[in-house]
């Protein structure tokens, strides 16, 4: 019970039509079922926002999407409206295998601060309880596959290196937003964290 696979945010509103779609975020799923028999242990994250989101731009007058505020916990990307929750949006893509998951996540339904990782919200201190939930079961190895590479993937694969466990990214099952050289840097930064990228 030693291994984990993490499925970060395959949602309606990540995948092409979705109101923040990332190129090709549907192409994975086949590979990411696939995936699932593969793990004992099978957790899905998914991204969870109440309307009135600090991270939306429609929620500061005059900003733009893909813009940057400074927020208390630093600087933060202004984000098109998504996967508010409830919404169709907000569902998990319809050809995604849900039923073998062990535990679903939710993130970033405080309105007050956004969450890219599955381990902590972006002030890096308030815990979402995932750590605690893998530690229980023994789990000390993870595999990450999802969306998208150089945000929600990333920034988790980083917050559990840095907890200890021992990190793989599957690229290939993985896509990106690749927002001004996004990918890069979050490509070196999970390298730098001891995070194994793999194809």
């Amino acid at each position: 019970m030693s291994k984990a696979l993490i499925v970060i945010d395959i949602q309606n509103d990540f995948c092409p039509g979705g109101a923040l779609a990332v190129a090709g975020g549907d192409a994975i799923i086949p590979r990411v079922n696939a995936l699932m028999d593969d793990f004992p242990v099978r957790v899905l994250t998914q991204d969870w926002h109440p309307a009135d989101h600090s991270s939306f731009a429609a929620n500061h007058p005059g900003a733009a999407p893909f813009g940057l505020i400074d927020m208390p916990y630093g600087p933060q990307v202004l984000w098109p409206v998504h996967c508010v929750q409830g919404t169709d949006g907000a569902a998990f893509h319809a050809a995604l295998k849900t039923d073998p998951a062990d535990l679903v996540i939710r993130k970033g339904f405080r309105a007050a601060i956004d969450s890219y990782s599955a381990f902590f919200e972006n002030d890096h201190e308030t815990p979402t309880g995932l750590e605690g939930y893998l530690r229980t079961r023994g789990v000390t190895d993870l595999t990450l596959v999802g969306l998208a590479t150089d945000f929600c993937v990333a920034y988790s694969a980083i917050d559990a290196a840095k907890l200890g466990f021992t990190v793989t990214v599957l690229e290939g099952a993985c896509r990106a937003i690749d927002l001004d050289g996004s990918l890069d840097k979050a490509r070196a930064d999970m390298r730098a964290a001891g995070v194994r990228l793999e194809a």
